[in-house]
């Protein structure tokens, strides 16, 4: 033979063509040549139809043991009406299944431990009718009166905008597990922030909160999905404290452990909003808001076969008290303070005072304000700054060409203000020069506010004195005026003082301390 074949693909081959499996079958099964299972076939006696063909022939019944249950033939054929590879391994691939093995790891033991040439969609397919054949027992779960919330989002309508486009928006449902009474609300996100104030929207809506939380593992609530001991989102934890509840994830990818609030989503999707459409998020809040109270609060639920608000009724007395404050949500992170005096949150620009320049902050926003925080030596925290929230792109603190916070008019009567505040002289030379230069005199005013820094205030304005009378506006005029020497004043002495003695007393002072030397 032109390729050699392993002992296992010789086997497999051999049984493959007892099962009935044609050439080409055999070799897209084992990925090799036709020609090669084609002269192997060839060199094979035909087969013995003794017991073992008939073995594998035969029908095969699975069952779970000790389910005491009957079930049906299992089909192992495919199309074709051949039986499939996997058959050859059942009681072994039916043992990994009941452990709990996934296909992709039945399939890799196989080929390790039992030399399995099939491919991996065959055992899949193999271990997917053995799922079917015993399917697993699902327990109904059902609480007392303020024991569990459940929690989820849904996908929820779009919002048709001015311009032609569309916001797509979510739909948080959360059910009291036992009266089934719940609370729907439109949102934009689904991060932290917006989840944990859509739980106290709820939680308010009630009148109460519950022992438990039950919810999926969704990013704004679960950083670390385990079920024994997830890793929850800080924020949520303080909230849980806060409202005296106890957050309990469900299983990864397993819905059923929270179906009623499953189910509860789907019925807002198909009742409440198929077929609408809304302009704005508050029309749909306010439509969800009146669509529990004329038709999901008043059905008759399909499990309790109760009305939801008398069950709730009965439910509300259970619920847990509601702290008197509403929970302070908000997101925090360090900042380091840019060049111009500035902190980026949320793509807006924040101002901070000009001492904490290059220096790292810490700041902490909602959605209504923004509060900057830097720690002292002890390492708590010490508010620096608060702000409204801005949208992004915004300055709180913007600068005009002129320093200012305005137009060029209002920085040039800013400017001007500050220069008719030196002194009259000034104030007679700053008002020409805006006179006469307009807006192009904006930096001569600042530039004569800027020499009382290095020249005294008479300087100044008697400087200014002197250029009024020549008729210069220019801050270099003003500049060359200082620079040149004031003429000093003559110092006369007189001769005639209480405290000037006649140089005749000094010579018999000095006589006489001689002679008693």
């Amino acid at each position: 033979m032109a390729n050699k074949l392993m002992v296992h693909e010789q086997e497999a081959i051999r049984n493959l063509t007892e099962l009935g499996w044609g050439i080409r079958r055999i070799a897209r099964e084992l990925k090799v040549s036709r020609n090669t299972v084609r002269n192997y076939v060839r060199t094979l006696e035909p087969p013995d139809p003794g017991p073992v063909s008939e073995e594998i022939l035969k029908s095969a019944t699975v069952a779970l043991p000790g389910s005491g249950i009957q079930t049906d033939p299992l089909s192992t054929a495919g199309n074709t009406g051949r039986q499939s590879l996997c058959f050859l391994h059942d009681k072994l691939i039916l043992k990994k299944v009941e452990t709990g093995l996934s296909a992709q790891r039945i399939y890799q033991d196989l080929r390790l431990e039992n030399a399995f040439a099939g491919s991996y969609q065959s055992v899949k397919r193999y271990v997917h009718k053995l799922r079917q054949t015993n399917p697993e027992l699902v327990q109904r779960i059902e609480v007392q009166p303020g024991e569990e919330v459940q929690v989820d989002f849904g996908a929820g309508p779009y919002l048709a905008r001015a311009d032609g486009k569309k916001n797509k928006t979510w739909i948080f449902r959360i059910v009291l597990s036992h009266s089934r009474k719940a609370y729907s609300e439109a949102v934009l996100r689904q991060d932290t922030e917006t989840f944990l104030r859509c739980l106290e929207n709820a939680f308010r809506h009630f009148g109460g909160g519950t022992l438990t939380i039950n919810l999926d593992n969704l990013k704004a609530a679960v950083l670390k999905a385990d079920w024994a001991d997830p890793q929850l989102n800080p924020k949520l934890i303080d909230f849980a404290r806060h409202y005296g509840t106890t957050v309990l994830p469900c299983l990864p990818r397993v819905p059923e452990h929270k179906g009623k609030v499953e189910s509860s989503v789907k019925y807002v999707k198909n009742n409440a909003l198929a077929g609408r459409k809304f302009a704005t998020l508050a029309e749909v809040n306010q439509f969800l808001l009146n669509w529990e109270k004329t038709v999901a609060d008043v059905r008759i639920h399909g499990t309790t076969k109760c009305q939801v608000t008398e069950r709730f009724n009965l439910e509300r007395p259970f619920l847990t008290r509601l702290p008197d404050t509403l929970f302070p949500c908000f997101q925090e992170a360090p900042r380091t303070v840019h060049r111009d005096g500035h902190v980026e949150v949320a793509k807006a620009y924040y101002h901070v005072p000009p001492e904490y320049l290059r220096r790292e902050v810490w700041v902490r926003f909602d959605s209504r304000e923004i509060r900057i925080f830097i720690p002292d030596k002890e390492g708590a925290l010490q508010q620096i700054q608060v702000h409204r929230r801005l949208q992004p792109g915004q300055f709180t603190n913007p600068r005009g060409i002129g320093g200012g916070h305005g137009s060029l008019q209002a920085n040039l009567d800013y400017w001007l203000k500050r220069a008719c505040n030196l002194g009259s002289s000034c104030q007679l030379w700053a008002r020409a020069v805006a006179t006469h230069r307009g807006i192009g005199g904006m930096r001569t005013l600042m530039g004569l506010v800027g020499l009382t820094e290095r020249h005294s205030f008479p300087a100044v304005n008697q400087a200014c004195e002197r250029a009024s009378a020549r008729g210069t506006w220019r801050l270099r005029d003003v500049k060359a005026l200082l620079a040149v020497k004031e003429i000093q004043t003559q110092i006369t002495f007189e001769e005639h003082h209480p405290l000037v003695r006649n140089l005749s007393e000094y010579g018999l002072f000095v006589q006489k301390q001689i002679q008693n030397s």
